[in-house]
Order: structure tokens, then sequence, then C-alpha cells
């Protein structure tokens, strides 16, 4: 069986190019997990991957996308089986290793992690690796200690990605956040 991947390729000349590409679907190995992804977000580092803008690849060709959420249709792990929705990012995905922007993906089942019984593959993907990159900021701020009363936060790069979702975090947590406006010059949202 095949299925359509986007594949990034770079020839020995140092060119990059980027297309859908059909490729032949392998089972999971022991201690992997065969995923049908659903969905996938895009991301800055994607499209300088896919660019070839950025130096992100170290493996080629590689299939584009590092994160992905879709449903397990083979397990070679017990700690999943068939019909389980699953969320992977991060772990040299578009990097080193095959990425979310296929109809499949084969991980090892380490990589996985039960996508959460209030979450939609949509939602998962809408908020994707920034989304998890601003709660971690979130979190680790938090754990150091750092209350909504000690004044505003500075969030650089506000209106990128990680940028815009970790103003939205931290505002809903309730915190006054201070990021760039228009024209360059910093705003205060409370």
């Amino acid at each position: 069986m095949s299925y359509r991947a986007f594949r990034i390729h770079r020839s020995e000349t140092g060119e990059h190019s980027a297309a859908m590409e059909q490729r032949e679907l392998t089972d999971p190995a022991e201690g992997e997990i065969l995923i049908r992804t659903r969905f996938s977000s895009v991301n800055y580092k994607d499209a300088l991957a896919g660019t070839g803008n950025g130096k992100i690849l170290r493996d080629f060709p590689l299939t584009g996308g590092i994160d992905s959420c879709g449903d397990v249709v083979q397990s070679h792990d017990a700690r999943f089986k068939e019909g389980d929705q699953v969320i992977v990012t991060g772990y040299g995905l578009s990097f080193t290793h095959d990425g979310g922007y296929a109809e499949y993906l084969r991980v090892p089942a380490d990589w996985a992690v039960p996508l959460p019984d209030n979450l939609g593959p949509y939602q998962a993907m809408a908020i994707g690796t920034a989304g998890f990159t601003a709660a971690l900021a979130l979190h680790r701020m938090e754990s150091n200690g750092q209350q909504p009363g000690m004044g505003p936060i500075l969030v650089t790069g506000a209106t990128g990605g990680v940028g815009s979702l970790a103003v939205n975090l931290f505002h809903g947590a309730g915190s006054a956040t201070l990021g760039p406006a228009c024209g360059g010059q910093s705003s205060v949202m409370r």
C-alpha cells in the first residue's frame, strides 16, 4: 500500500526541492506504532525546512512536519492499540526522522502521548508545538514562583507562533503581558 508524504530533498550540489510523493507503507518494528495522521501544524521551522532557507534537516530525504496527531492503525507496543488517538512532537521529527506531513507516520511508541479526552486532534495541532513550548514556559515560570501580582511579563517575539500563544496563556493565567505592538512599540495587555 502506498501513501502520500511531503518529502524534502537536497541534491549533491546543495539545492533543495520539496513535493508530495508516493511512499510505500511499511509495518512498524517491535516497539513502534503506525499512525494515520489526521492533523499536523505548520511551524516556522517547517517553512525553513521545506524551502531550504534554514539548516533544519540533518538527513535527506525526509518527510516534513515537526508534529502529528492521529489514530494508531498498527502497534507493536502493549501501551497502544488500534484506534488510540495520539500526539507526537519533538524527537527529531523533520530533523533526523520523517515527520507529520504524511498520511502515515511510523515512530517508536515511546515518542507518542495519548490524546487527552478533552482535546480533539484538530485542537491539538492548532495548539501544536508552538503552544506546547509556550505552555512549558508558563509551567516553568509558575514552578519558579512567578505570580501574576509580581508585575507584567515581557514576551519577545509576541507576534510569532510561540510568542502569540505565550501572550494568550500568560494573560489567561492572570498575568499582564508586554509584547510588541504595531510599529515595534511595547504594549500592556490587562
